[in-house]
């Protein structure tokens, strides 16, 4: 009744001290957010650290690897094509020699047959100096056997000149004996008491005597010549004999010289030959492993190419994948081993809440495997992430190379703790765990 009054006499003034209805519903959905965003403070948010990065191998080799042309030579076949599929040891390409010295396909065959040659005359040397030893073992018996002799011969001759000076002294009695005799009977002939022919014969006698001492002397003294000689024969058989075996030992000291020489070059020959067998095989390359043809950085047949140079890119088959993260110096003291992290990779849609990880959906499950104690050439520490056993396994389409975004997941804290922390510009807090194992390592 009161509202029909006030329409029916038209009071305006009063009708405008009433509050319209619209501005009631803004101001119910003023305050509904009001106290939905007073709500959202205190809900729980969990911190991160977050970081960018790739997929890559965990293990070196499992990364892809550039095959290289350890010889210098010519492209002759390529066997494979890009993109194709190979095992390990498959034939990837073919290459001929270019070097003029290894152009004789039977090198390697004749290397072997100089060093059976060579081998050959080192047998011959060491038969050589094995004959000379025997040949000086030989001239030493004999010098043994010469030297006996002639000492024996020496002891003879010395004998023989006590015997020949016995006579000698005997036949100059004998003789002095005659001549006696005759002087006495000369005498007797004077006085007429012996005859002349008594006289002859007594002086012939004493002639006779003489004539043996002078023989006996003359046997004497060519004894005594003997005696030298048998000396001077003694020490010039040790004098030839020592000389034999000089001559001998400086022939075997010149064979030895060359012996060795010899050996020398066949070890040379023979790594010379190793060198030939193992470059033979370099003629073929192989493939490291099992793996895909990515690309060949020489193309086309006949093309040169050097000692080293890349010849073709491999990427295994079968990688076992992780995820480098780069985060700042001022979050690294955050992140150690085994804290968890959530990634999301480029090409997989995702609906990410890093606060609340429960509710995002797309982003996989990872743990903190290492963290690098160096920067990187961008200033940033890389930290290598690897998938967690206990979340859902990664995508097998992720190929290494592909963008990654990460966060790494700490402690629980309100969310107005979160936006006082960030309007501050404080790190975040460490994890319980990890701060009760740091305080454990300072005890």
């Amino acid at each position: 009744m009161k509202e029909l009054d006030l329409q029916k006499y038209q009071l305006h003034s009063i009708g405008l001290v009433n509050t319209p209805k619209k501005f009631k519903t803004i101001r119910n959905w003023l305050l509904g957010f009001l106290l939905a965003f007073i709500l959202i403070l205190f809900l729980p948010w969990q911190q991160n650290v977050q970081g960018k990065g790739k997929v890559t191998p965990l293990r070196p080799e499992d990364r892809p690897q550039v095959i290289p042309s350890v010889i210098a030579g010519r492209i002759d076949r390529w066997l494979v094509q890009e993109g194709q599929f190979v095992k390990r040891g498959d034939t990837i390409c073919v290459i001929t020699e270019v070097k003029d010295k290894f152009f004789d396909p039977k090198l390697i065959t004749r290397s072997t047959e100089q060093i059976a040659n060579k081998q050959d005359a080192v047998k011959a040397k060491f038969d050589k100096i094995q004959s000379t030893e025997k040949q000086i073992d030989a001239l030493r018996d004999g010098l043994k056997f010469k030297l006996e002799q002639a000492r024996n011969k020496v002891k003879q001759t010395r004998f023989k000149i006590a015997g020949e000076l016995a006579a000698y002294e005997s036949s100059k009695v004998a003789y002095q004996l005659a001549q006696d005799q005759y002087t006495r009977l000369d005498d007797l002939y004077k006085k007429g008491l012996a005859s002349l022919t008594e006289l002859q014969n007594r002086n012939n006698k004493t002639q006779e005597a003489n004539a043996k001492m002078v023989e006996a002397e003359n046997k004497y003294n060519s004894v005594q010549n003997e005696l030298i000689n048998a000396e001077i024969e003694l020490n010039s058989v040790e004098a030839d004999y020592i000389d034999k075996i000089s001559k001998a030992e400086s022939i075997i000291n010149e064979t030895t010289g060359e012996l060795f020489e010899s050996r020398a070059e066949i070890s040379k020959m023979q790594i010379e030959l190793s060198n030939l067998e193992l470059r033979s095989g370099f003629y073929v390359i192989r493939a490291p492993q099992d793996g895909y043809i990515v690309k060949a950085m020489k193309s086309g047949l006949g093309e040169l190419i050097k000692e080293g140079e890349d010849l073709i890119t491999i990427v295994p088959s079968n990688p076992k994948m992780a995820v480098e993260l780069y985060v700042r110096a001022m979050d690294l003291p955050l992140l150690q081993t085994g804290v968890p992290v959530r990634v999301q990779f480029d090409g997989w849609p995702a609906l990410v809440f890093s606060g609340w990880p429960n509710v995002g959906v797309g982003t996989f499950g990872g743990i903190v495997q290492a963290v690098d104690r160096v920067n990187s050439t961008n200033g940033q520490f890389r930290v290598l992430v690897m998938p967690d056993p206990n979340e859902e396994p990664w995508p097998e389409l992720v190929r290494a190379g592909g963008g990654v975004y990460g966060w790494a997941m700490l402690k629980n804290v309100s969310v107005w703790y979160e936006l006082w922390r960030q309007f501050n510009g404080f790190p975040p807090d460490f994890i319980g765990e990890f701060e009760d194992n740091s305080s454990s390592k300072k005890k």
